[in-house]
């Protein structure tokens, strides 16, 4: 019983540091200038890009391309910026959050 409460603490400590290590991710990328995770700011929260794209086969790869070279007409008329200086495998962790709700 002791072995199965310390792993079940251990893994809900690393789903949370893992969260958190994401959420720093976004803010260390500059991603929350203009994105939150439960609401619009200049760009769409992260939970709506989730619902948009639940499902989609190919969202993680589309965003990928569309956070690294940038987008728009997607969400409205202002344009997302591209991110060349963020690494790659960078883009693919914060993509995969988004789309898992940014939890």
């Amino acid at each position: 019983m002791k072995l199965l409460t310390a792993t079940l603490f251990a893994a809900t400590a690393l789903v949370a540091t893992n969260a958190m290590a994401n959420a720093d991710l976004a803010k260390k990328s500059n991603c929350l200038s203009c994105h939150a995770v439960d609401k619009k700011l200049v760009g769409p929260s992260y939970q709506d890009i989730a619902k948009k794209y639940a499902g989609q086969k190919d969202a993680e790869a589309m965003l990928f391309e569309k956070v690294k070279k940038g987008g728009k007409g997607t969400w409205g008329a202002i344009p997302m910026p591209p991110n060349a200086n963020v690494k790659d495998d960078d883009i693919k962790t914060l993509v995969k959050w988004v789309l898992a709700g940014a939890k």
